[in-house]
């Protein structure tokens, strides 16, 4: 009798596993803080969080457009009416809770601008640095009705999002470069989205400037980015890095001096 040899199974990729391997990585300063369920404030080069017991509570960073952009961008908000709570508040969060105890914004829209802002800047935070961090412990206001995010979940949704730009176009130069548009031979037109996009990459904007004028996220902006780099029609101009420094002028008695030396050295 024949006996039929039994394959091997597959083999099965554990979701768990790699989340453990990556969990920490991207601050292990930030991870420390929420077991210790900490309060205060973490500045790091690319933006800064507040966290509450632990959490997330708000993320602030230059490369994101801030929740006052996205409020008063398309007229949730006025702008002075946001200026007025600001002014009054020590931080964000307390500009919120007056605006909601005035009723002029609703719990549901403001959660949504709010996590949306949060998920936004953090990623940003969270991107690779030349320098570590610092952690204030102090008091901060308490979140109130919005919703904080485990740290846990912003370090997901950060690695998430840099797989997907990655998968789009994998590199990032044109990610804080000024932009300038390109002239291909072929191209499928871009989306309403990519032609706002396309039409203020004038050489000196950035992705994240263009963002904060248009009052869009500044990370679905780099998808907007990248696809239109990847379709070529979009591409970095020159970096905005400080020249260096022009050579020395020569003068006329520099040339004579050279001329000397030059005779000097044929007469050896």
């Amino acid at each position: 009798m024949t006996m039929v040899a039994t394959p091997p199974p597959l083999p099965v990729r554990n979701g768990a596993t790699a989340w453990e391997r990556t969990h920490g990585a991207l601050s292990p300063m930030l991870t420390r803080l929420a077991d210790e369920r900490a309060t205060g404030v973490l500045v790091r080069e690319h933006g800064t969080l507040l966290l509450h017991e632990g959490r997330v509570i708000h993320a602030e960073s230059p490369l994101a457009p801030g929740l006052d952009v996205l409020l008063t961008a398309r007229g949730t908000l006025d702008e002075a009416v946001w200026r007025q709570a600001a002014e009054r508040a020590a931080d964000p969060p307390g500009a919120v809770r007056l605006l909601l105890d005035a009723g002029r914004l609703t719990t549901g829209a403001l959660e949504l601008c709010h996590l949306g802002a949060l998920y936004d800047a953090g990623y940003f935070a969270l991107a690779p640095s030349s320098a570590p961090g610092r952690f204030r412990y102090e008091a901060v206001a308490r979140p109130g009705p919005l919703r904080p995010v485990p740290v846990t979940a912003l370090e997901r949704e950060t690695l998430r999002r840099r797989r997907l730009l990655h998968r789009i176009w994998p590199d990032p130069a044109v990610d804080q470069a000024p932009l300038i548009r390109a002239d291909p031979v072929a191209a499928p037109p871009p989306t309403p989205r990519g032609r706002a996009v396309l039409d203020r990459a004038d050489g000196v904007r950035t992705a994240p400037e263009i963002a904060r004028e248009l009052g869009r996220h500044g990370f679905h902006t780099l998808v907007d980015v990248r696809r239109l780099a990847a379709a070529g029609l979009l591409s970095p101009g020159r970096s905005t890095a400080a020249a260096p420094p022009p050579a020395p002028e020569v003068t006329d008695p520099d040339i004579a001096l050279l001329k000397r030396l030059r005779d000097a050295l044929e007469a050896l």
